[in-house]
């Protein structure tokens, strides 16, 4: 990983359909997408300036070691072939290991939450009422709290620098209808488990994660996206769960919180950042120390 870090993909061989808040999407004929990852960041639905090295190749690596590890349980949207055999020659060097070739999909126009433990906007959600999303919880948890099952938390999907809003799950069914959206349910439940048993063998706490899904040309269920990597989910180290339940407070995170973490300090102009673009330049030690967790958590999945 001693590439120069890409902020933007620029290819002249495929047309480019959309850049996401991290990955560009190219048109590879009608039935196919290319998927480049780059090394964007956001943070409270704001695309940073600044690229985190590395962390492209580490969201692919890690996506493609969960789409293999559940494939049993949902089929997903790769296709098997190589990028770097669809674009140009002098092009391979922006998609090598940062890239996936995928079916195109149908989009789900909701996303799909599985939380575990109490930690975010659920724990806000619980002090208030109770409840996340409608799901009633017993009282008595704290912050970071492992809840009695897993719980299935939908959100709508948020145009580019706005934010996911999260739902309840008949409102998920008004969307896209009760046999899809309890096909869904079931089947995010059972990614969420197989992958947190696994991780946790791995020292690390999936806290809560978000899927996405599309249905294929036949109407099938299909994982898409990306799965289980620190932008989509929360991981804690494992050793320091239970000093953290007993102060009431979060276990350092793996993934983006650390960013979160300086942007909720930082100030524009003298006053606080208000969560809107442009966000504050990322100092060079806070970009690094999010590479450095970003590594730390690939290292320890794939040990």
């Amino acid at each position: 990983m001693t590439r120069p870090p890409l902020l933007e993909s620029r290819l002249h061989s495929l047309p480019l359909l959309a850049r996401g808040k991290v990955r560009d999407n190219y048109a590879v004929g009608d039935d196919r997408l290319l998927m480049v990852a780059s090394d964007r960041l956001s943070a409270f639905d704001v695309v940073m300036g600044e690229p985190i090295p590395g962390k492209g190749e580490l969201l692919t690596r890690m996506a493609l070691f969960w789409f293999a590890r559940l494939g049993h349980i949902v089929p997903n949207h790769l296709t098997g072939e190589s990028p770097e055999a669809v674009v140009a020659p002098d092009e391979r060097g922006q998609v090598a290991g940062r890239s996936m070739l995928v079916k195109r999909l149908k989009p789900l126009p909701v996303e799909a939450v599985v939380r575990g433990y109490l930690a975010g906007s659920g724990w806000k959600e619980y002090r208030e009422g109770g409840q996340v999303c409608g799901v009633p919880l017993p009282p008595g948890l704290r912050n970071a709290s492992r809840l009695p099952a897993p719980i299935f938390t939908p959100a709508t999907k948020a145009e580019a620098g706005d934010h996911d809003e999260n739902i309840p799950f008949e409102r998920m069914v008004e969307i896209v209808g009760a046999p899809l959206a309890e096909k869904v349910r079931s089947v995010s439940i059972a990614l969420y488990e197989a992958a947190a048993a696994f991780a946790l063998t791995q020292g690390i706490i999936i806290a809560d994660t978000k899927f996405e899904f599309g249905l294929d040309a036949q109407g099938r269920l299909t994982l898409m996206d990306e799965v289980l990597t620190p932008d989509s989910s929360r991981f804690w180290p494992a050793e320091d769960y239970e000093a953290a339940l007993r102060e009431g407070r979060n276990p350092p995170s793996y993934d983006k919180q650390f960013v979160r973490d300086w942007l909720e300090q930082a100030t524009v102009d003298g006053r606080p950042w208000d969560k809107c673009a442009p966000a504050p330049a990322l100092p060079a030690e806070v970009i690094e120390r999010t590479a450095a967790k970003y590594r730390e958590a690939w290292q320890r999945l794939s040990a």
